[in-house]
């Protein structure tokens, strides 16, 4: 079943003493194939770590490194 979710990619800066990010927000229909496949777009490197939970609100968080790169998705429900 979609749902609509609030969706936000943050790309955190790997720059020391910079704070800043880069934010995108949208808003999506979705069900959880397709959040699955929208994380698995940003799995792209050679070295990947992803960790993804599902907050008691139902909101779904995927904390990814790629090459040292580091982004938070969050689909939050609407």
């Amino acid at each position: 079943m979609k749902r609509t979710y609030e969706f936000t990619r943050e790309i955190f800066n790997n720059c020391s003493g910079n704070q800043m990010r880069d934010v995108f927000i949208e808003d999506i229909d979705a069900d959880d194939s397709d959040i699955d496949a929208i994380i698995g777009k940003h799995l792209v490197g050679d070295e990947i770590e992803c960790d993804r939970h599902t907050s008691p609100d139902g909101s779904v968080v995927a904390d990814i490194i790629t090459d040292g790169m580091r982004q938070r998705l969050t689909f939050e429900r609407c």
